[in-house]
């Protein structure tokens, strides 16, 4: 298995991944998606709300804003020693309120932690007219993808290594025109100059153009985003170190088979 960074930055991560199969693959991107846990509103009380918005909408935007995440914090409510009770270790008050005239944004919600704050500051939640106003409190709780979406941390997609060949009839120079700058000429046909920046578009310039793309069954470019809960290197991370505990948790379950 070889591992290459192609693009790297705090929220988002692109890298190609040798010596799996598809199977793999599909896993790396399902345990990222919906194994590794983050936290967010869970539970609100609205005391006011004046504004145009349902209750039960104003609670459904509480709920998809992004929050910092510390995980070394927080545990699941099923793994944690209140047992699902609820005390400081897996749930997090948080108050929201506002006044109009104006928009209230998602940095309106406050915490005792200030580890934990919304990841966009700027994420409209209500707008507000003249001597309107919204009071909202509740708890923030941690959980993962295959819970809500809510909780998902990002984005996770892969596709097969591509490999570009020239028939006798391709026209290389216009698919070279074409995908502006992503492929350049190498021979008698063309090479990919930025992975990064290859997509579905240039696959059809180049088909239509008679060049034939072939994708790699063994080796993958991942791109991996962040919603802002935790980085796209934490998130690789943790659903990696998760994936480690329930094969170890198999591994003990097979041993007891007679």
């Amino acid at each position: 298995m070889n591992l290459k960074i192609l693009k790297k930055g705090k929220d988002k991560v692109i890298f190609s991944l040798s010596g799996i199969n598809a199977a793999v693959a599909n896993a790396i991107r399902r345990y990222v998606v919906e194994q590794v846990p983050t936290l967010a509103i869970e539970e609100v009380e609205i005391s006011r709300n004046d504004s145009a918005l349902y209750d039960e909408m104003l609670a459904l935007r509480l709920g998809l804003v992004p929050l910092t995440t510390d995980l070394k914090s927080y545990n699941l409510k099923e793994e944690c020693k209140c047992k699902g009770a609820g005390c400081a270790s897996c749930q997090l008050v948080f108050s929201f309120k506002g006044k109009g005239p104006g928009t209230v944004y998602a940095d309106a919600i406050g915490t005792k932690d200030p580890k934990v704050k919304p990841a966009i500051t700027k994420l409209p939640i209500v707008k507000l007219l003249k001597d309107q106003e919204v009071k909202v409190q509740g708890y923030i709780t941690l959980g993962n993808g295959k819970m809500h979406a809510k909780f998902s941390p990002g984005l996770v997609t892969y596709r097969g290594y591509p490999s570009i060949k020239a028939g006798k009839n391709a026209n290389v120079k216009k698919a070279i025109e074409e995908c502006k700058g992503i492929l350049v000429a190498k021979g008698p046909g063309v090479d990919i100059k930025d992975m990064t920046q290859w997509n579905e578009g240039c696959e059809e310039y180049c088909e239509r153009n008679g060049l034939e793309v072939e994708h790699s069954d063994e080796e993958f470019i991942f791109t991996v985003e962040s919603w802002g809960q935790l980085s796209a290197k934490e998130m690789l991370v943790q659903a990696m170190k998760i994936f480690d505990d329930k094969l170890e948790e198999f591994n003990k379950l097979i041993k007891k088979i007679k």
